[in-house]
């Protein structure tokens, strides 16, 4: 390293010991292998802090040691963490513990593996000081804790023989019971005491995977041929949700204890964990779940569970035991339909009897669903898809209505060794539900390749006055793709009219500032109430922490749904032009793309056509997750037109994405270029108040509409359909210009 790089990293840290200046260029080469930039920064300021705390050169030394490692391992947050922490506590009367706290840092943090594991440790021993730190009555003094010292000088000892959950319960059960005796607090924590010894015995169970880790990571590396890492977790700290295995970009999350449970060791315990999620990993693909219920995606992971049982078994046929005695025994006629939902009930009993032959099951639809998986199973091609379809089937033969019941049997039907099948969805819409990790880039070419199942919407029928259930069926996908420089050549087209539109823009976009007061966190003091709190403090009373003020646009909060008529009868060309009505559709969609772009609104854009009721066609052409880049302008590059306009279907689709979006104003418009119509409806009113009905279920919702018209006979039907918000366009050559213009006006 260069004198000249040494000297400028020596004037970050702050602090003049001669022993730190003496190992100073190890410490920092240390740093370089294992830190980034800002990581090595937040390194040398942890290391300045810590030494201005004024207890001698020890505790930077070994900050400056441990660290980089440290925080190679957990994450570089463990940094701020570790001198913050030294910091606060130098400023307590428990400062004697700091060399002691700063030398168990290093075991924990191999014992414990995550910088989550380590932020519970952190909360485990600050309870434990605010507890055991002592008032002298009648004086404002305070006792250290007499407890924590020799804690920390066992925390290796302990950790090595307790989970963090068994640790936590061991520190509260000597925090509970001595706090206020410091002599019988130091016996506890110092291992001397018999209740001490007896209760790390009645907490010292299971199998640690700390201890075992090695050997996990070889069982997955060899049998699996499997790279991934492993991340334990603690079950100790989630009372209310208990955190089940999964896996993620970021490694195979595992609890941090297994005990033994029906005669399978811990160790085999984990076994099965770890096979089961390899075999995901290995077998499981990508399922979109917009249009699944809840029920049908859980019914859809318990038989994917199932196949990739089916599957590790093929190869290793003598995990069969092991799963056998893990998987629960749901009792049939257990579940009261008239008190509880069932839905659980019925699926572990299904998933039993495909894992168990001699299950002894009566129910039909579980018996019949098992003949289902076996012959998928034995064909070449079985699929998480085709588990899917088997799902759907199950749950609508067995659907009951005590399902809804808010009260769900879980007796016998948690089977612990799975994982929460986190990896198996995506969503078309990332507001739809929570999107999860790696799989966001492989959505488009997933949805291309695989169609979704159906989605029915019923239709209105006006003769009788009533809704006929499920009767059009739509079927969803990503638009094909072609070349995305034919739009860019449009916008090159339209230079002129972009540049009008911008200075429109300029005075649509969100200008003035509102003043957010009583921020605990914010730009800027607020001086009104910062000298308020001060006059408060010094009068002995409690002050408003919330002294700064922070900045918002008052502006725009608009969430938009562009969606289009790509029936045949746009590729008709308009008198006296010499493009098509698609062309100039294509044109106008691209300009007004742009324009919403520059705004920063939310917007999607989607294009339907129909073929009688059974076939409506619902295109996604941009997300409300993507922007206005070369994915998106492929898709309109390449819309294409042909058979008929069934709105009311498309419009209630369309309408389920916008009404997901968090906007103060939802707004859909509609692009078409006549009335709704299909080949098997001879009755021309029938589909217009069918439409009708979906505008009103639209405002219903709290969401608006607007209809741009390409239509010169509009006005006979359009305005009994969307009352006023409408507006026909006659010469349709006049599209590109009009349609952005439009837009800008709706949303002034």
């Amino acid at each position: 390293m260069h004198n000249s790089d040494l000297e400028a990293y020596r004037e970050k840290l702050k602090c003049n010991f001669p022993q730190i200046q003496e190992c100073f260029e190890d410490f920092v080469q240390d740093a370089i292998r294992n830190l980034s930039n800002k990581g090595i920064d937040d390194y040398l300021s942890g290391a300045s802090l810590i030494c201005m705390i004024g207890r001698g050169w020890e505790p930077v030394s070994i900050y400056l040691e441990e660290m980089p490692e440290m925080a190679n391992q957990l994450g570089e947050e463990i940094l701020e963490i570790v001198s913050k922490s030294v910091w606060d506590m130098s400023r307590s009367p428990n400062g004697k513990a700091i060399p002691p706290f700063m030398m168990c840092l290093p075991e924990a943090s191999r014992r414990l593996g995550t910088l989550e594991q380590m932020q519970h440790f952190f909360e485990i021993l600050e309870e434990m000081v605010d507890e055991t730190t002592t008032s002298v009555h009648g004086h404002h003094k305070t006792h250290s804790s007499q407890g924590f010292l020799v804690l920390l000088e066992h925390v290796p000892y302990l950790l090595s023989q307790l989970s963090l959950e068994g640790f936590k319960n061991w520190v509260e059960y000597g925090t509970r019971n001595y706090k206020t005796h410091p002599e019988r607090q130091k016996d506890y924590f110092s291992l001397q005491s018999a209740d001490s010894k007896a209760m790390l015995q009645r907490e010292r169970h299971g199998t640690l995977f700390m201890d075992n880790d090695r050997q996990l990571d070889m069982y997955l590396r060899g049998l699996w041929e499997d790279e991934s890492y492993f991340v334990p977790y603690s079950l100790g700290f989630d009372e209310l949700r208990k955190p089940v295995p999964y896996y993620d970009a970021l490694g195979i999350r595992v609890p941090d204890v297994y005990d033994e449970r029906n005669g399978v060791s811990g160790i085999d315990r984990y076994r099965v964990t770890i096979a089961h999620i390899a075999g995901h990993r290995k077998w499981t693909s990508v399922l979109v779940a917009d249009n699944l219920s809840p029920f049908q995606r859980i019914a859809a992971e318990h038989l994917e569970d199932s196949r990739i049982e089916y599957l590790m078994l093929k190869e290793y046929p003598g995990m069969r035991k092991l799963l056998l005695a893990l998987h629960p025994v749901p009792v049939e006629g257990d579940c009261d339909n008239e008190k509880e939902s069932c839905i659980r009930h019925r699926l572990a009993m299904l998933s039993r009897a495909i894992l168990d032959e001699n299950h002894g099951y009566k129910n039909e639809y579980v018996l019949a669903s098992v003949e289902k998986f076996y012959q998928a199973m034995s064909e070449s091609d079985s699929s998480t898809e085709a588990m899917r379809d088997i799902a759907i089937s199950f749950v609508a033969r067995t659907r009951l209505q005590s399902d809804q019941l808010p009260k769900m049997h879980f007796e016998n039907t948690e089977v612990d060794y799975r994982d929460d099948n986190r990896h198996m969805w995506i969503f078309i819409e990332e507001n739809d539900e929570a999107e999860d990790f790696e799989h966001r880039e492989k959505k488009a070419e997933q949805l291309e390749t695989d169609g979704l199942p159906p989605r029915h919407y019923p239709e209105w029928d006006y003769k009788t006055n009533t809704f006929k259930p499920d009767w059009v069926t739509l079927y969803e996908s990503v638009h094909p793709s072609t070349n995305s420089a034919d739009i860019d050549a449009i916008l090159d087209k339209h230079k002129a009219l972009a540049k009008l539109l911008k200075a429109i823009l300029d005075s649509l976009k969100p200008q003035q500032k509102v003043r957010v007061r009583y921020q605990e966190e914010g730009s800027e003091l607020d001086l009104d109430v910062a000298i308020r709190s001060l006059i408060d403090y010094k009068c002995g009373a409690q002050p408003d922490p919330r002294i700064n003020m922070s900045h918002e646009n008052d502006g725009r909060d608009i969430a938009v749904m562009l969606l289009l008529d790509l029936s045949a009868s746009l590729n008709d060309k308009p008198e006296g032009s010499d493009q098509t009505i698609l062309e100039l559709s294509q044109e106008a969609v691209s300009l007004l793309a742009w324009t919403i772009e520059q705004l920063g609104d939310k917007y999607a854009i989607a294009g339907f056509h129909s073929d009688t009721r059974h076939n409506v066609r619902y295109y996604h052409l941009k997300g409300y997750s993507e922007h206005f880049d070369d994915a998106v302008k492929g898709r309109l590059a390449a819309m294409d037109a042909g058979f008929s306009t069934r709105m009311g279907g498309a419009i209630r689709h369309a309408s389920h994405y916008l009404e997901a979006q968090k906007a103060d104003k939802k707004l859909m418009l509609i692009l078409t270029d006549g009335e709704p119509s299909d080949i098997d409806v001879d009755d021309e009113q029938y589909l217009i108040s069918d439409t009708k009905k979906a505008i009103d279920e639209i405002s219903s919702k709290g969401m608006s509409s607007y209809c741009i018209s390409l239509d010169k006979k509009a006005d006979d039907y359009i305005a009994e359909i969307f009352g006023n918000q409408y507006t026909v366009i006659d010469h349709v050559d006049r599209l590109p210009e009009q349609l952005p213009k439009l837009f800008m006006s709706l949303t002034k």
